[in-house]
């Protein structure tokens, strides 16, 4: 686990995009293609545009990256809460990229649905069921998910990645992607990798900034049990990042 610090939340947005687009081609020197997992939230969605406005952007050949998310919210597919619609906006509208490429993770039905639509679910599990066989059709044989070049991930004050909370059943689950319930934050329904597809991934970045973060990031750095701060989950198969700013690392030993 390898803990790098930035002067503030710009530079290291700034920063983290310079290496995730170096990643991605490095990814495609070696493999052809490469394997992106997306996160949402403020310093999430701050990566992707400083990727969009970064020089190097064209290095990176778009049509040849699977996306993915570690986590999406359960609400209509045009809800501008969707951790999609986000990195639309932010980046992926504005690059060359496949759409056969693109994996979103299943919105809820059109209110007054009664069955699963192709424009949505009415049932979250549903949702991670179909989600788990995209990943299964895009893994190597023998694998349940894709080895995942970068899977970024965001942490919330109180520990949570993805939308695995401390104490939660998503932090004891074995199946790929699951439906979860009944969060402690808005919108309390989601859907969300679990630690084994989290850990499948060739490197995970954890990326966070501000204060009220330094408290999990110090804890998760030096090792606490995933199941009380799932942060400390957080690895990646080659390599784990965490790439924070000052504030958030204030706490850190």
């Amino acid at each position: 686990m390898e803990l790098i610090v930035h002067p503030d939340a710009g530079l290291l947005a700034k920063a983290a995009a310079a290496r995730l687009i170096t990643a991605l081609v490095d990814a495609q020197a070696q493999r052809g293609g490469a394997s992106l997992v997306l996160t949402g939230g403020g310093i999430g969605i701050a990566l992707l545009r400083a990727v969009r406005t970064s020089p190097a952007l064209d290095a990176v050949n778009w049509s040849k990256v699977d996306v993915w998310w570690g986590d999406e919210r359960f609400v209509p597919a045009n809800s501008p809460d969707r951790n999609a619609r986000q990195a639309r906006e932010a980046l992926l509208s504005h690059v060359p990229i496949d759409e056969k490429r693109v994996f979103e993770m299943g919105a809820l039905a059109a209110a007054g649905g009664s069955a699963d639509l192709a424009d949505g679910y009415v049932d979250p599990d549903r949702a991670a069921v179909d989600y788990t066989a995209a990943l299964a059709a895009r893994a190597p044989e023998g694998a349940a998910v894709p080895a995942f070049d970068v899977l970024l991930l965001g942490i919330g004050p109180e520990g949570h990645v993805a939308s695995i909370f401390p104490h939660s059943p998503a932090a004891g689950a074995k199946q790929p992607v699951v439906a979860v319930r009944d969060c402690p934050k808005p919108p309390p329904t989601r859907v969300s990798f679990t630690f084994p597809t989290i850990q499948a991934a060739r490197q995970v970045w954890v990326i966070s900034a501000g204060e009220e973060k330094a408290d999990a990031v110090a804890a998760a750095v030096a090792g606490a049990d995933p199941l009380d701060l799932p942060a400390g989950g957080a690895r990646g198969l080659e390599r784990t990042l965490w790439l924070v700013d000052r504030a958030a690392a204030s706490r850190a030993g």
